[in-house]
């Protein structure tokens, strides 16, 4: 099923565009299905509406459906915003109009230029009025994909389909590992699974399960243990693991129990190279030598949770670094899409692993906070620091191992 494949793992497809240019027409037309309301009047979608389904032979992909980004007053405002923050999670942007090109619907594209989106126009209502020729013909020169289409009588949709194959991130074709390239075929990981109060009842979290799947895909074998198991479990043996994996928050166990020739590094660390960018996320990590007390941070969780006891974001790694930096710290928790806009004010942001997020949204945090010249790092990578395992985390990495090396971190 289209469904059982998590959205962070989906190509995000944005459509952008004037309000009744047919942006909603255009969805139902592709997914074959009436998602969003579509109405003669302006302004009928309010919010983004997400829609998964399969591209074949892409994969699973995941469209929003976008409120028309010219809307007016104050509601109309609050919904631009939430348009204009759709453009941080997309992968391919699509920019829908009826005919109209003006510095509204370039500033569009600029936009998506900007952030190394590709895009795709799509001149809707063709039955009405074609578009002009040099128009279409100075896009094609700017190598943008154009496609005509009339939505509402299906004209133009197997193009549209054909494009937005044509033009997906050579990612989402090539497929990367989370774990398996650093595993291989025949080799053996072991995954250690702390089962604590914050541990699902009946099943385990999103990370560990696609490692294991990852792995599988990989034709490289597992075991899954807990943090008491593992020195068991290494003893059972008969060849030692080419990798250990562990959550984070069992880290000092796990690296005493593992032999130091086999390597060890924790589910955050995998999905800070999965989803975001390793090098710059643990040259963030080393930042913390230059925290001093009475500095802000920021803590930023993708997903929305009730903590329980011993919260990693809220509990454990403020205390953590409380410990390290000697002096109490102002920590600010943000969760889901409330990131700031700004953020200079903090000496340090701090990230989850952002499984639950496709990799493009995580960049843009990324590249949010290397324009403001704020320093982002990752939930595992700061325990690993705060606990003196830092190197040791970084084993199976080289490029960051050596970034770290080459910063002279002890």
């Amino acid at each position: 099923m289209a469904q059982a494949t998590p959205k962070g793992m989906r190509l995000h497809i944005g459509l952008f565009g004037r309000r009744n240019v047919g942006k909603s027409s255009l969805l139902n037309a592709i997914v074959r299905q009436q998602v969003s309301i579509v109405s003669e009047f302006a302004g009928t979608t309010t919010d983004p509406v997400e829609k998964p389904m399969e591209l074949l032979p892409l994969g699973p992909v995941v469209f929003i459906d976008t409120a028309g980004i010219d809307d007016e007053g104050a509601l109309g405002d609050l919904r631009i915003q939430k348009t204009r923050k759709t453009l941080d999670r997309v992968d391919l942007g699509v920019i829908i109009t009826d005919g109209k090109w003006s510095t509204f619907e370039q500033s569009l594209l600029d936009e998506l230029k900007n952030r190394t989106v590709p895009a795709i126009v799509v001149f809707n209502k063709t039955d009405n009025k074609t578009p002009e020729q040099e128009l279409v013909d100075s896009l094609i020169e700017q190598q943008i994909c154009v496609v005509q289409t009339a939505a509402t009588n299906n004209v133009g949709i197997l193009d549209f389909r054909q494009a937005l194959l044509d033009s997906a991130p050579a990612e989402f074709i090539d497929n990367p590992a989370i774990v398996g390239d650093l595993v291989g075929p025949g080799q053996t990981a072991v995954l250690v699974v702390p089962i604590d109060k914050e541990a699902p009842k009946g099943r385990l979290i999103l990370p560990q399960v696609q490692t294991i799947r990852d792995l599988l895909d990989s034709d490289a074998m597992c075991m899954v243990v807990k943090e008491r198991e593992l020195h068991a479990a290494m003893e059972n043996l008969k060849h030692p693991p080419k990798l250990v994996v562990t959550d984070s928050q069992a880290f000092l166990k796990v690296a005493a129990d593992t032999p130091p020739d086999v390597m060890m590094t924790s589910f955050s660390i995998l999905y800070s190279r999965f989803k975001g960018d390793l090098v710059t996320q643990t040259l963030g990590a080393m930042k913390i030598e230059d925290l001093k007390p009475g500095d802000n941070v920021l803590i930023a969780e993708a997903c929305s949770h009730h903590p329980i006891g011993e919260d990693i974001g809220r509990v454990k790694i403020p205390r953590w670094l409380t410990q390290y930096v000697g002096g109490k710290l102002n920590f600010t928790t943000v969760q889901g899409q409330d990131f700031p806009d700004d953020v200079a004010a903090y000496k340090l942001v701090i990230h989850c692993g952002a499984c639950m997020w496709n990799r493009r949204t995580m960049l843009n945090r990324i590249l949010k906070c290397r324009k403001a010249g704020v320093p982002i790092t990752n939930y595992g990578l700061v325990i690993a620091y705060s606990l003196g395992i830092f190197e040791r985390a970084l084993q199976p990495f080289p490029a960051a191992l050596e970034a770290c090396k080459n910063n002279n971190v002890k």
